[in-house]
């Protein structure tokens, strides 16, 4: 099956912060991190993988991508605490892509 990723990316704790959505994470998390691709990330070197939600759907991973972009920073902050509370690099995790 099919998974499809919305994240969000850090700079670091309480920095500049990027929302994003692949069907391929451990690819994107390789190519934000090697600045591959110019733009955001690369100029503001956000890349460091501190929230993220999983689906089934592309469709469902796109809507909820179009809605945390929506959202106050403030509102995106709290969502990382709650599920980060140390601002850790998720994509560094043992066994985080299995």
């Amino acid at each position: 099956m099919k998974r499809y990723y919305v994240y969000i990316l850090a700079s670091k704790r309480n920095g500049v912060l990027y929302v994003g959505m692949t069907g391929n994470l451990p690819m994107r998390m390789k190519a934000h991190k090697e600045h591959a691709v110019e733009g955001f990330t690369e100029k503001y070197f956000v890349h460091k993988l501190v929230y993220l939600e999983v689906f089934d759907s592309v469709y469902n991973a796109i809507t909820r991508e179009k809605q945390i972009k929506k959202w106050k920073r403030d509102w995106k902050i709290r969502a990382i605490n709650e599920m980060n509370p140390e601002w850790e690099d998720l994509s560094e995790k043992d066994g985080f892509f299995l």
